[in-house]
This record gives C-alpha cells, sequence and structure tokens, in this order.
C-alpha cells in the first residue's frame, strides 16, 4: 500500500494542473469572445451613435429656442430644460393655484413635464389628418363597422353593430363617403374659445379677418358681441349637451359646418333632419393631454385644415382665479394651469398662435417662435431617434407609420351624407357642398399637399400613438 502513495500524489497533481489548464484555457476563450464581440457591437453601433449625436444636436438647439420663446412669451413662465427632449414648465412662486383636486385632496402644481420630441411628431402629424369621421375608414379599418362604429352610437342598445342595416341608419345622416375636408384647405383660421376674458379686448374684426373661424357650443354669434368676438361663422365643434338649444343658435346660419365632438344620438339625429347645415362626426381620437375638452379638439380640427392658427377666449395668462364665459354665468371647467401651459408648449412649438388681452396693448411679433424650417428639421430629428430606439431601419418614408391600407376604386363616388326622411329644408340646401367640392377649386397649397401625400388620407385610429394610422389611397387620376 505505502507504493500506491507516491502514484496517488502524482495522480493529484497532474489533475489540479489538468483543471488549471482548462480554467485558464477558458478564461482565455472567454476573453477573445469578449473582445471579438465588443469590437463587433462597437462597429455595429457607432454609426448610429454618431446619427443619433447630429439629432440629438438639432433637438438640443430646438430646445433652446422653445426656452427662449417661453421666456419671452409665456408671461412668467419659465422652461426649464431637462435633455434634448424632455423640459418642464414652471409657474412663477406665488401663482395662485386654484383648481383643487378631490380625490388625491392637493391643488393643482404648478410645474408640468412634457416630451418636446413626442409633442412634435404629434402635432406635425396632424398637419396631414382626416379629423372627420368618413364611410371609407369604417370601410378601411379592420371591424370598423362592426365594432368601431357602435363606440360613435349612443343608445344603440349594443356594444357591437350585430345588425348593420341598423347602424348605417344611425351614421348616413353624418357621414360622407370621403373626406369633406383637406389639410391646407385654408390658410388662416381663428379658433375662438368662451372665455369672459374676451369681453376685455375687442378682437372682432381681427377674428373674421380669418380664412376660417371655428367656435364652440352655445356661444352666441351677434351684434351684442360682434366687437368682441366677430360675426364670422364658418365651423361649429359641440357637445352632445349643445344639440337642444343649435337650432336657435344657428339662427339662420345655414352654411355654418357643425361637427359633432363625440358620438350621435337621437337628440342630434332629430335636429340634422331640420336643419340645412352641413353636420359631420369628430373622429373621436382620446389624447391624453394637459389641455382637454371643446376647445382642444376645436385646435385638432383647425391644424388639420389650416396653415395657421390663431386662438382667441382660451384664457391662457396670469392672475386667473375662475372660470368665466362672455356670454353666461361662469362654469367649472378643467384645470386652468395645466391647461395654459400646454398651450403656451404648443405655441413656441409653432403649432398654434395665443392672442390674449395682456398681449393685445403690444405688437403680435412671432420672430422669436421656432419657423417652418426650425420645425421641420427637428421634425426629422425627432423621427429618426423614434425609429432607431425602437430598432427600424432604413427609411420608411411618409407613410411609415400606416399600419391599415385601405383604397378606393379610381371613378367610384359613395353617397353624400344624409337619409331619405330629411326635411325639404335639408334636402334642398348647400348642406353637401364640401363633399362634391371640386379638386381645382381648394387652393394651391392643398392641392400640392394632395399630390405630395399621393392622394392617400390619413387617419388616427385611436389614443395618442404615433404608429397606428389607417391610410386611404385614392386616385390621383381622378382629381389632376
Amino acid at each position: 500500500m505505502r507504493s500506491l502513495k507516491p502514484a496517488s500524489s502524482n495522480n493529484g497533481v497532474g489533475r489540479r494542473l489538468t483543471l488549471l489548464h482548462l480554467v485558464c484555457a477558458a478564461a482565455l476563450f472567454s476573453f477573445l469572445v469578449f473582445v471579438i464581440q465588443s469590437s463587433f457591437f462597437a462597429g455595429y453601433h457607432q454609426p448610429l451613435v454618431d446619427l443619433n449625436r447630429e439629432e440629438v444636436r438639432i433637438l438640443s438647439d430646438f430646445q433652446s429656442n422653445v426656452q427662449q420663446c417661453v421666456a419671452n412669451r409665456g408671461l412668467g413662465l419659465t422652461a426649464h430644460i431637462i435633455d434634448h427632449c424632455k423640459l418642464i414648465l414652471k409657474f412663477p412662486e406665488g401663482t395662485n393655484s386654484t383648481w383643487y383636486n378631490e380625490q388625491f385632496k392637493i391643488y393643482e402644481p404648478l410645474e408640468y413635464p412634457y416630451d418636446v420630441c413626442e409633442a412634435i411628431l404629434l402635432w406635425e402629424q396632424y398637419r396631414n389628418m382626416t379629423t372627420v369621421l368618413t364611410r371609407e375608414y369604417l370601410d378601411a379599418r379592420p371591424d370598423g363597422w362592426f365594432d368601431y362604429a357602435a363606440k360613435r352610437i349612443a343608445q344603440l342598445g349594443a356594444d357591437k353593430c350585430y345588425n348593420r342595416s341598423l347602424c348605417e341608419e344611425h351614421l348616413n345622416l353624418i357621414l360622407p363617403s370621403k373626406p369633406p375636408f383637406h389639410p391646407r384647405q385654408f390658410k388662416t383660421c381663428a379658433v375662438v374659445g368662451n372665455s369672459g376674458d374676451l369681453l376685455k379686448t375687442e378682437f372682432g374684426d381681427e377674428i373674421d379677418s380669418h380664412d376660417a373661424v371655428i367656435r364652440d357650443n352655445e356661444a352666441p354669434v351677434n351684434e351684442k358681441y360682434a366687437k368682441y368676438v366677430g360675426l364670422k361663422r364658418d365651423f361649429r365643434l359641440v357637445v352632445r349637451g349643445a344639440a337642444r338649444n343649435m337650432i336657435a343658435i344657428l339662427n339662420g346660419s345655414d352654411d355654418e359646418v357643425l361637427v359633432i365632438k363625440s358620438v350621435i344620438h337621437r337628440d342630434f339625429n332629430a335636429m340634422i333632419k331640420l336643419i340645412p347645415n352641413p353636420v359631420y362626426l369628430f373622429q373621436g381620437i382620446v389624447l391624453r393631454r394637459g389641455a382637454k375638452g371643446t376647445g382642444m379638439k376645436s385646435i385638432e380640427l383647425a391644424l388639420s385644415m389650416c396653415d395657421i392658427v390663431d386662438i382667441y377666449g382660451f384664457t391662457v395668462d396670469p392672475g386667473y382665479t375662475e372660470w368665466t364665459r362672455y356670454f353666461s354665468t361662469p362654469r367649472k371647467g378643467h384645470n386652468p394651469l395645466q391647461g395654459r401651459a400646454y398651450y403656451q408648449l404648443l405655441e413656441c412649438l409653432g403649432v398654434i398662435r395665443i392672442h390674449s388681452p395682456m398681449r393685445s396693448e403690444r405688437k403680435q411679433d412671432w420672430s422669436d417662435v421656432p419657423d417652418r424650417e426650425m420645425i421641420r428639421m427637428a421634425h426629422a430629428a425627432a423621427l429618426s431617434l423614434k425609429k432607431s430606439q425602437s430598432g427600424q431601419g432604413g427609411d420608411l418614408g411618409q407613410f411609415g407609420s400606416c399600419k391599415v391600407w385601405g383604397n378606393v376604386e379610381p371613378g367610384t363616388e359613395g353617397p353624400i351624407s344624409g337619409s331619405p326622411d330629411m326635411s325639404d329644408s335639408r334636402k334642398h340646401s348647400s348642406y353637401s357642398k364640401w363633399e362634391l367640392t371640386p379638386f381645382n377649386s381648394l387652393r394651391k397649397e392643398a392641392q400640392d399637399h394632395y399630390k405630395q401625400m399621393e392622394g392617400v388620407s390619413l387617419y388616427k385610429m385611436d389614443g395618442n400613438k404615433l404608429d397606428d394610422l389607417v391610410c386611404v389611397k385614392h386616385s390621383l387620376d381622378s382629381v389632376v
């Protein structure tokens, strides 16, 4: 047995040496793999890093312009930059925080974070959008008639359109076959809110000088308020509660277009059959933003039709302590400070131009708002960053966000909105004039845009995602 001890010892040493060699070899192999992978991925990501660096520079410069714009135009608001996309808008200390949240038992905050990259992508997309519900949208959208249409009809009695004929009967009154309004159709539009601040300044003539004027709900338009809010009336965005009063509000304004904000229902159907006015249904996008309500929807509608959007009567200035209306007693509204901050952001993104009593005594100079070329560059940089972050490669072009496609056959024309049981005054009015607008009667900018978009109409689906568009292709041959 003693003769075996040296041999056993030698075997143990040999095994330890073999194990050591294996460990060293494994470590060397792992190191080589790490080096190779590091070299590969470093080489792979380097162009992306370089590309992002230029985009971050563009967006950082844009943020600086937004910051300066807020300083010049924000009437006390200040913009604090976090990075190339994110910033915080802050109200000055001592601002009266008037909105009390019963749920959380707190007053509204005095600062609000925003993502400028997301905002510019969203609102530049709106400039190319269709915001009126159409038959072609329901036809193209998967389960558009069965599922989505039911959500737009109040008192249907079902959560789906199990009876399509019944759903069509409800919607036919306000459902054009194709978009009645086009991007760039008007050069300037005025969106007129209902704030009592309108009585502090005589904006009437200025409002009426716009190519189109958009008003909200029951806002009266008459000689009593003409010097404050003007007399021109082209579009009116209305909610369900305003339906019963609308005949009196319209008061013979046969050409004023009504756009219903959310759903069609019995009160609206009865009213629509009697009036000669064009009536359509807003597409009903739910966007979770700081500014809400009918006024925000009016801006969305305007941006889809107009090059320049001026807003009046939105009460976005300091010292605001209660909700007011220029034509009636005040009614509780939305969070005033958060809304004001968001409108100010939109102005400094070049989306809207704010007019208010606080600015009426001085010349309106828009040179501190980013110009269209700066906005174009920032939009392109934000879009490229978004694609790189989501792993999308290549140039997807202007239709990269289209998730659903539909086609309209050349030479086909669908039915005009309406129903057989309309009153004679409606049947023989010009309620359908927008649906029969000849292409060559549109302003040149609208025609050029339509050709640039290759005859494609863009629709949002739901929510505030950017990549959820329904895109419907029309034939250019039939209009060019």
